[in-house]
């Protein structure tokens, strides 16, 4: 997409629970339309009940969209920073109206998920084109998206960091057993295997599937692991491997694996005397880090004798900052309309990602039949310039 003169920024994100009384409503949302008990949804309320009903997540949001403020003020980027979730407060649509309300009409969005497919990238532009048309900002407020950036030096830089650090650590702690096997577990979310074969553009999708015999999701994220690995010389000789975390949902509907816990199991059977965990999935320690990772896998680790070190998320990393600031560059134009970041930044297979989704990329048909309004897309009818 050509550089446009945008005035405000949406900072994008999943949102959580701020106390124990949020927990059942924001679970009810976030599983809407899923028939889902609030019985089971005590289950999974459990891990944020153990951490008083809070979830980092809007914490650390609140200080990343400080940081890119000061990472913008400090370029001369004259450009405000929004804050909207999808599944609590602060929401989308009366962010949304708020940006409208204060004399915006020209918005790029960035979410805090790196990577292609339905929960990371579409419902993100569906939810945006949802609030446009329910808000009545149907063809009143124009909104982008920056691109997927899972192959950003920004996004990558600090897990580098990170696994050489997180190896320096595992090494101390089996200081007695120098030539202890040690293996590099990259993981992320798991999602449903239907979602995970829809995500990206037809075309690529097909080519990965018959090439590689894998789907756009996974390959993203062995791309990322890929790309880590190359710059961490440490690591040179290693065993590596993507697993998969955080599941739910039915249990007859087939999901992304190995989970972790089962896939420590195996590394433990097979000699493995210590892992670094790096969860290259997620862009903050929220809730499905703090106990999918700390609290389960940390748990599983110390029951099979493994050393464990589990490697920060970029989180307001100033490598990050930077880079999600690069992203914004490459797409604000300035004096002549040109961009104010020339390039498009990328060091992992697969990217740089696109500007403008294409037709039915990451596509869900919901129960109804129905595909929802999005932004972003060769095809949407929300979110873009009027005639």
């Amino acid at each position: 997409m050509a550089p446009k003169p945008y005035d405000a920024v949406l900072l994008a994100s999943f949102g959580g629970p701020e106390g124990q009384d949020d927990v059942i409503p924001f679970l009810r949302n976030v599983t809407r339309g899923r028939g889902i008990p609030d019985e089971r949804l005590e289950e999974v309320a459990a891990h944020y009940r153990a951490n008083g009903g809070i979830s980092p997540i809007n914490a650390q949001n609140r200080a990343l969209k400080a940081a890119m403020e000061a990472e913008l003020a400090a370029r001369g980027i004259e450009l405000p920073v929004y804050w909207g979730n999808r599944n609590w407060a602060p929401y989308i649509q009366p962010t949304l109206q708020q940006m409208y309300d204060d004399g915006h009409r020209r918005v790029l969005m960035f979410s805090t998920s790196a990577y292609a497919g339905y929960s990371s990238c579409r419902q993100y532009r569906e939810d945006i084109g949802l609030a446009l048309r329910e808000g009545g900002l149907e063809g009143r407020l124009e909104v982008d998206k920056v691109r997927q950036y899972f192959d950003h030096p920004g996004f990558i830089e600090p897990f580098v960091e990170g696994v050489a650090a997180g190896l320096a650590d595992v090494r101390a702690q089996l200081a007695a057993e120098p030539d202890a096997p040690v293996r590099i577990v990259f993981t992320t979310h798991s999602i449903p295997v239907s979602d995970a074969e829809a995500a990206g553009p037809r075309d690529l999708a097909a080519r990965l599937a018959a090439e590689l015999h894998t789907d756009v999701y996974s390959a993203q994220h062995l791309a990322v692991a890929r790309a880590i690995l190359e710059r961490v010389p440490e690591a040179a000789g290693l065993e590596w491997s993507l697993v998969f975390q955080s599941r739910s949902g039915a249990p007859h509907i087939p999901w992304l694996e190995p989970d972790i816990n089962d896939a420590l199991e195996e590394y433990a059977a097979a000699g493995t005397r210590g892992v670094v965990v790096v969860p290259i999935g997620f862009v903050s320690d929220h809730m499905e880090v703090v106990w999918d990772l700390d609290t389960e896998a940390r748990d599983t680790c110390a029951r099979l004798g493994l050393a464990f070190h589990r490697v920060p998320t970029a989180g307001t990393h100033a490598r990050f900052v930077s880079g999600i600031v690069d992203l914004i560059s490459e797409r604000l134009a300035g004096p002549g309309g040109k961009a104010l970041l020339e390039g498009r930044a990328s060091v992992a297979d697969l990217g740089p990602w696109f500007d403008v989704c294409r037709a039915n990329c990451c596509v869900k048909v919901m129960r109804d039949g129905t595909v929802k309004p999005t932004i972003a897309a060769v095809d949407s009818e929300v979110g873009v310039p009027q005639p």
